[in-house]
């Protein structure tokens, strides 16, 4: 490998480039890995994120239920690829032990840092806002903080502390389906009290990401920086449409963008992307990576109705997106 990931070995899903595809990232064959009606009243499970667990694989799924209000659902794999999910809910509890109540729950990720789990996610807070959970075991989730006021979505903590903060990735936003927004970085001591914002991304001046655009996967350390895929959003007659794009940022610093790839990575073509309950929806939320190998396997909602699993390697990406860097 000409580039390196810093990340443990894994046995991680894995198909092969097709010889037709043009892009850097390539889908795979059997998609979508979730499709309608997975389990009793939840009608749709896409925009989640997966861990390695155990010797197996673990995820928060965001689970829209027949009354279209989303939450969080447990789920399980021994492949990554077939996942058994939890009927009910995950349980939210506070430090007092007391069952938090959300109005809705959506759009997870999920990173271990330090030996705990941390899901981040959209819920309400007087408007969509963000919230922090932790658990050890999967079993016990606990409400960490409200880091920020709303309005704001994609809040996404890189894998380890930075100078002994932790560092979270945000878009703020408003009150409805955000027709603008850009990328933050803030930094915290203990992921309760977040400050020393500061801008990193702005819509592109290409059309795939110029209404917006916000923060896919947790960042992937490698030896040339953090690679992150994130989501470019334009506005067309038909309405939004959500491609993959990718940088590099700093690895001392990650306010500093090193390098953005100017085309997308990947965007909508395939039926369960372009149709679906809406539209031209690919969005990134969850990366598994082999550092052996240097494979990359990324799980991203689809139209949001599915979840469909995409593969690339790290000398492919980063080669890619610094070559096509503007």
């Amino acid at each position: 490998m000409k580039h390196k990931i810093i990340a443990p070995t894994l046995n991680i899903p894995w198909e092969d480039k097709p010889k037709n595809c043009p892009n850097p990232v390539w889908r795979f064959s059997k998609n979508p890995i979730v499709k309608r009606n997975p389990i009793e009243n939840v009608q749709r499970i896409f925009n989640s994120a997966i861990l390695p667990y155990k010797g197996e694989f673990i995820g928060v799924f965001r689970g829209d239920t027949f009354t279209t209000i989303p939450n969080l659902f447990l789920g399980k794999s021994k492949d990554g690829i077939n996942f058994v999910f939890d009927k009910k809910p995950i349980v939210i509890k506070d430090e007092n032990n007391k069952v938090v109540k959300f109005n809705y729950s959506y759009d997870p990720r999920l990173i271990e840092i330090e030996g705990m789990y941390y899901v981040t996610f959209c819920t309400d807070f007087y408007g969509p806002a963000l919230a922090i959970v932790k658990t050890k075991d999967f079993k016990e989730f606990k409400l960490v903080s409200m880091p920020f006021l709303p309005f704001n979505r994609n809040g996404v903590l890189f894998p380890k502390k930075i100078n002994g903060e932790f560092l979270i990735l945000s878009r703020p936003s408003d009150n409805g389906h955000t027709p603008f927004g850009d990328i933050f970085l803030s930094r915290s001591k203990d992921l309760i009290y977040f400050g020393k914002h500061q801008l990193i991304m702005r819509p592109g001046w290409e059309w795939w990401c110029s209404t917006k655009v916000g923060a896919g996967c947790n960042p992937i350390e490698t030896d040339v920086g953090w690679l992150l895929f994130f989501h470019g959003v334009t506005k067309t007659c038909a309405g939004f449409c959500y491609s993959m794009g990718g940088v590099i940022l700093d690895k001392k610093d990650p306010s500093k963008v090193l390098y953005r790839c100017s085309p997308f990575l990947i965007t909508p073509e395939t039926d369960y992307e372009v149709n679906g309950f809406v539209d031209n929806v690919l969005f990134p939320t969850s990366a598994l990576v082999d550092g052996k190998t240097g494979r990359i396997a990324i799980y991203a909602g689809a139209a949001d109705t599915y979840i469909e699993l995409l593969f690339t390697d790290v000398d492919t990406v980063i080669d890619y997106i610094i070559k096509n860097s503007n």
